[in-house]
């Protein structure tokens, strides 16, 4: 299990297929919030769970790709 403190903010959040999913904004309990900078996505906060990540280096890694992780996030405006 990766220790939340490891995540920092600004750090890039990639899917397990290498794809970027997002930049990370906060770490609020086991939630990570992704920064609003995406026009697609209408700039809303997309919520990813802690759980989800695999490790932490220069970049945030998750242990789903970056469909899965767009697919399953919870939206927060």
């Amino acid at each position: 299990m990766v220790d939340p403190s490891q995540i920092r903010e600004h750090l890039e959040v990639v899917g397990s297929d290498g794809e970027h999913v997002g930049r990370v904004d906060h770490v609020l309990g086991d939630q990570i919030e992704l920064a609003r900078l995406d026009l697609a996505d209408g700039f809303k906060h997309h919520m990813i769970p802690v759980s989800w990540v695999d490790h932490v280096g220069e970049h945030v890694h998750l242990n789903v790709t970056r469909d899965e992780a767009r697919a399953r996030w919870t939206g927060k405006h």
